[in-house]
């Protein structure tokens, strides 16, 4: 199909050349603006002239200081007041002469208390009784009132048995009543044991002594 535009009216025939022209008329404008501008003279100006120089002179640091006020004074030592020239009492040598009395001698010390005995409350070998406690409990008796009451248990004796084997002392620690209880520690008290021993030597224990009470 032909074309329907004149070639006088295309535009894009003009088109280069007229860019062309504008960027060269632009850039013609903008270095005779450079050229011709009025601060490039105050410029060569300030160029020219001479720099002052600037001197700058030191300071020196003061230090000031801080106002103390002088140190007491120390006073004078105040002399002695007492006299050097007062004469000491001399005391003389005593002498004993034959008729003079002779002073009483000394007391005598005290005699060292010896220590006291060491009771154990448990030795490599405990004290028992003569016969064992079997020997003890035929030797307890019944109290009437604890018959009629019907009274059972048992009786603990606290005692303590010598190097001899005897019972030096002796007390209850579990009570029953009705009697019973004295009737125990009677007997225990007059039961014979055999001493507890400490490394082969016979000492001081303390036991615990069960005694039951039993009606037949």
């Amino acid at each position: 199909m032909p074309s329907l535009k004149t070639p006088k009216a295309d535009l894009r025939k003009l088109y280069n050349r007229t860019l062309k022209i504008s960027l060269i008329v632009s850039l013609t404008i903008i270095i005779a603006a450079f050229k011709f501008s009025p601060y490039s003279s105050k410029s060569e100006l300030l160029k020219n002239k001479p720099q002052e120089i600037i001197k700058i002179d030191e300071i020196v640091s003061t230090v000031q200081k801080p106002n103390i006020p002088p140190p007491p004074k120390v006073p004078s030592p105040i002399e002695s007041l007492v006299n050097e020239n007062i004469n000491e009492p001399e005391f003389g040598e005593s002498v004993w002469e034959e008729n003079d009395p002779v002073p009483p001698p000394p007391p005598p010390r005290p005699k060292n208390i010896p220590d006291e005995i060491p009771i154990f409350v448990w030795s490599e070998v405990m004290p028992e009784p003569v016969g064992g406690l079997a020997a003890i409990q035929q030797k307890v008796k019944y109290t009437e009132i604890a018959k009629r009451i019907g009274l059972e248990g048992k009786v603990i004796v606290e005692a303590t048995v010598d190097e001899n084997g005897n019972v030096i002392e002796a007390k209850i620690i579990k009570r029953l009543g009705g009697g019973l209880d004295e009737e125990a520690l009677q007997v225990v008290q007059n039961t014979k044991f055999s001493p507890g021993l400490q490394r082969g030597k016979p000492v001081r224990v303390k036991i615990n002594i069960p005694i039951k009470f039993v009606l037949k």
